[in-house]
């Protein structure tokens, strides 16, 4: 009787690669040498390689990829390849083994644009990003879903290690280091002064050719000065504006910068509906950097009301001098 693709060997295999055991892919390499070509006629999406190289075994990994090196090349659902997950987890040996495989995965882009360097670098897999740029460091131009680069993502998810090593790897390419992004025009300084970054802030400003830049507009037409300007106040927002206004940022401001003042500004400048809904996007990604001001505005309010409320009724439970009891008679 003919055993299906799906049979008990390729289950054992798959089982095998989530926990690395070794003894088993011997075992059934024994049974068929080309047991490994079975996998594409059967419906499981990943291949042993993705789980093993997501897991970090290193040794079962090298071995899978002695048998078919084509395996490094192979995709998941969401159009990953084996790097992409080895990147994202840090598995710095096992990224090295899939590069020695197939060191073209590195310009492999899943669904969401994203290539293994995009991953190392969001999760601030710093020893992996060293080595996926030394081996292919074209790898850093790749935008992300085609609208920002490596370096807008390291400040989008906080990443400054990552994105230290990255600009001292294109230092050289001042153009680079102040692209903007293709969605609000927004340069990484930019980017990093409307998340209120204070150390990012003062690692870019210590870029010359970041530095040269500070007063560099975004689509809306702002400075990363004006944008912080329109922010929530907060205590970071004094501290970055005075370390922008060391800095040699210009201080004019953009007064009542609101979604009703923008609309009204828009339509002064253009009656073409087109423009106008373009420049309103444009508002609204400001916007999703801002965060949510309303619910921080809230809790503040909270904390004043509560402080308040406390010193205004202290006196009341405790007046001074204690409480006169009016209903005591004296014993004679």
């Amino acid at each position: 009787m003919e055993i299906s693709p799906e049979g008990d060997d390729m289950i054992e295999l798959y089982k095998a690669a989530g926990s690395g055991c070794m003894i088993t892919l011997s075992r059934l390499k024994e049974k068929d040498p080309h047991f490994l070509h079975r996998i594409s006629l059967t419906s499981f999406i990943e291949t042993p390689l993705h789980i093993s190289a997501l897991v970090g075994h290193l040794e079962f990994s090298k071995a899978l990829l002695l048998i078919k090196p084509q395996l490094a090349g192979e995709l998941d659902s969401h159009n990953r390849c084996p790097l992409h997950l080895a990147s994202a987890e840090g598995h710095i040996e096992i990224t090295q083994v899939l590069l020695h495989a197939n060191n073209n995965a590195c310009f492999i882009c899943d669904k969401d644009g994203r290539i293994p360097l995009h991953y190392a670098a969001q999760r601030g897999r710093v020893d992996v990003v060293r080595e996926l740029i030394s081996v292919q460091p074209n790898s850093t131009r790749v935008m992300v879903d085609g609208k920002e680069t490596i370096l807008h993502l390291c400040v989008k998810y906080d990443q400054l290690e990552a994105l230290k090593l990255l600009v001292e790897s294109v230092s050289d390419e001042g153009e680079f280091l102040t692209s903007k992004d293709h969605i609000s025009g927004n340069t990484i300084f930019h980017l990093a002064v409307i998340l209120k970054q204070i150390e990012t802030i003062k690692y870019l400003l210590s870029v010359s050719k970041v530095k040269e830049e500070v007063d560099s507009l975004n689509c809306m037409g702002f400075t990363a000065l004006q944008m912080l300007e329109n922010c929530p106040k907060d205590f970071k927002s004094f501290t970055i504006r005075n370390i922008l206004m060391d800095a040699g940022s210009r201080v004019e401001r953009v007064n009542n910068l609101s979604p009703l003042s923008t609309i009204a500004a828009v339509q002064h400048e253009s009656t073409n509906p087109s423009q106008l809904n373009q420049k309103w996007r444009k508002w609204l990604e400001y916007l999703k950097y801002r965060g949510d001001w309303i619910e921080e505005t809230r809790g503040a309010l909270m904390v004043v009301a509560t402080v308040i409320t406390t010193i205004t009724f202290q006196p009341a439970i405790s007046p001074p001098g204690g409480v006169w009891q009016t209903n005591v008679t004296e014993d004679k």
